[in-house]
């Protein structure tokens, strides 16, 4: 193992972690946001308001995150729509290809977490809301989402790591984020073990820091409690 040639390349494979950090709260941040209709949507009734974020959702959980960003990166600029719009200067560029594509994969996951927590609350609770005057709107706003994110916080942190690991995909389309940093570094170094060996430790320790602070986040929001473990 050369540990000369891992550290004189640390500065590279930080630049590409903090891109990795960047692409990953942005797109769990955004898609959360994107997420949150879409789950309430799922949880109705009504087939025709499920309907329109069901084939959402059963696209984008049913297919590979490669193929959403071939998609977003090549498939898009075929379209003479597409090279002539206001967005082109945005959607030829890999990072907003890669952004936009992790967005719209993680908000259809979170949008399901979303639907089984709201489902998830106890009847009693949205009974005990109805009789106090409170509308389904003041309801879902002040009794229903607040308890479905406790509810939903453990999988939604789930799915923030995923996503961090789901992130080296953005190395296929140039993107020069952790993995593609060390493949980039390998190529000139031909010393893939060194070099993905401390890419490895960079997953591990934003991945540890992760869990630790989801883990907090519950102990401050009573998650435990909550759900009566």
């Amino acid at each position: 193992m050369k540990w000369d040639v891992i550290v004189k390349w640390l500065p590279k494979l930080l630049e590409g972690a903090y891109l990795t950090l960047e692409l990953v709260a942005i797109s769990v941040v955004v898609g959360l946001l994107v997420a949150i209709p879409l789950g309430m949507a799922r949880a109705s009734r009504h087939w025709y308001v499920r309907a329109l974020p069901f084939s959402y959702i059963f696209f984008f959980r049913g297919t590979p995150l490669l193929l959403q960003l071939f998609l977003v990166y090549y498939g898009l600029a075929q379209f003479d729509a597409v090279r002539e719009s206001v967005f082109w200067p945005y959607l030829r560029d890999p990072y907003w290809c890669a952004l936009l594509a992790m967005t719209m994969h993680t908000a259809a996951y979170i949008a399901e977490i979303i639907r089984g927590a709201i489902q998830a609350v106890p009847p009693g609770e949205v009974e005990a809301a109805r009789a106090l005057g409170m509308s389904r709107g003041q309801t879902m706003w002040h009794i229903t989402l607040p308890r479905a994110a406790r509810i939903g916080l453990p999988a939604y942190s789930n799915e923030v790591i995923l996503m961090l690991k789901a992130s080296s995909l953005a190395s296929t389309i140039t993107l020069l984020e952790l993995t593609g940093m060390a493949r980039t570094i390998i190529a000139r170094t031909y010393l893939p073990v060194e070099i993905f060996f401390a890419a490895g430790l960079f997953y591990l320790v934003m991945t540890f820091v992760l869990v630790q602070f989801f883990r907090w986040l519950e102990r401050k929001l009573r998650v435990d409690a909550l759900q009566g473990r």
